[in-house]
């Protein structure tokens, strides 16, 4: 099999999703301490509103604004301090004009107040009068009813990937349990006859196997359960039945190695094997990473990921992370933190092709620069060092030093 024209990224996923008919996110509820990092399956609506009632954000006294309007230290205003306003219970009584209240940071205000004095701008005297030596406006020092979420208001969308604060405020709303996205089970493959387990001793011309854990890592990182299959050989038999039991038991294959071109290419003929449509690409226009398989079995999609380490972190990145999303239910662009940096030396690159550069960021007279992190696809090291990748578009011939580009951080 020869390699045809490379796809884009954006092309080849598109082909992949029109011959995907049963990728639709399933939901399932989940306690909210189990719910870090999941993507939520329904919007979340406030059922009461937060804060339920006007509370103090400092210590001091709750007034009413007006009768401190003018007070100074020379001039203080004479409130009357008629009750201490406890944490977690409701004010008995409502203030009137000249009267002031003691409270905590989060007490409750009093009926009629509106402002609070914080304590260091107070003098309070042994008669129960209280010395104002700073005014308030109407309003400071309080949070109000419903300021920080209204009953009814939408909180958080269907698709969002939960984080600390969202639980946070999930709990201010009185949810204990939240409906999210069923975690998508990837088989990781890796094939090769020079391919060994970690704890096993090598010979010469054998490699330990990298990629298994560094795809079920990614795996992990970006919301799916991963299944490892270990390392197969190149052998038809034992990948097309490794397949086979992996299709069984995930919503997505990922098998690493076996994709390029050569006598030795079995992943294309297993996968075309196994059902229709089978292989629908092979090859797509990135670098590194161009002998990327994409097709789909049973219904499910599996990627064939090149051999060399970087490279199939890089494809993982492009290509599996936005199926992560699908099963999720979360945008198709859901990742990493990006920034802008000037690329520290001249890059070439290939017209049509995208080029995906490991690059380490360094801060220069207070600007951020990229500095390629060089070497080739089957050094591990080389992402190891690097912070995050550079991205040249397809329609230009590279970049030069001091050149802005997009780096997408690990």
């Amino acid at each position: 099999m020869e390699l045809f024209d490379a796809l884009k990224i954006g092309e080849a996923l598109r082909v992949l999703k029109e011959n995907l008919v049963g990728i639709k996110p399933k939901g399932e509820e989940v306690m909210l301490r189990d719910a870090y990092g999941r993507v939520l399956s329904e919007d979340i609506y406030s059922p009461e509103d937060i804060p339920p009632f006007n509370r103090s954000t400092v210590d001091g006294y709750a007034v009413i604004s007006r009768d401190t309007f003018g007070a100074c230290e020379s001039l203080p205003a004479m409130l009357k301090v008629v009750g201490e306003i406890k944490m977690g219970e409701r004010p008995l009584f409502s203030l009137k004009a000249g009267e002031a209240a003691r409270i905590s940071t989060g007490g409750m205000m009093p009926e009629n107040s509106d402002a609070v004095v914080m304590l260091e701008y107070t003098q309070p005297l042994e008669d129960g009068t209280l010395l104002v030596e700073r005014p308030v406006a109407p309003g400071e020092n309080v949070i109000l009813k419903g300021e920080d979420v209204r009953k009814g208001g939408l909180v958080l969308k269907k698709g969002h990937t939960l984080r600390p604060q969202d639980l946070a405020a999930l709990a201010g709303m009185g949810f204990q349990k939240v409906k999210v996205a069923v975690l998508p089970k990837v088989s990781v493959i890796s094939t090769g006859d020079e391919i060994k387990p970690p704890g096993e001793e090598i010979k010469e011309g054998e490699i330990r196997d990298m990629n298994s854990f560094s795809i079920a890592g990614l795996v992990l990182k970006w919301g799916g359960i991963p299944e490892i299959f270990g390392v197969v050989r190149d052998d038809f038999n034992e990948i097309r039945r490794s397949v086979s039991e992996a299709l069984k038991i995930s919503d997505l294959v990922v098998i690493s190695g076996g994709s390029s071109v050569g006598t030795r290419d079995l992943t294309v003929r297993v996968l075309d094997s196994l059902g229709s449509p089978g292989v629908l690409v092979h090859g797509i226009a990135v670098k590194p990473g161009k002998p990327t398989i994409i097709a789909v079995v049973d219904g499910k999609p599996v990627i064939g990921l090149p051999g060399h380490p970087v490279s199939a972190m890089v494809i993982f990145e492009q290509v599996v992370r936005p199926i992560l999303s699908w099963f999720l239910g979360r945008p198709e662009d859901y990742g990493g933190l990006k920034v802008k940096a000037k690329i520290a030396r001249n890059i070439s690159s290939a017209a049509g092709r995208e080029d995906f550069i490991r690059v380490k960021l360094e801060q220069r007279d207070g600007e951020l620069w990229a500095v390629p992190v060089l070497g080739k696809s089957g050094l591990i090291s080389t992402m190891v060092e690097s912070h995050g990748l550079a991205r040249i578009a397809p329609e230009k011939l590279g970049v030069k030093e001091g050149e802005y580009v997009d780096v997408e951080l690990y």
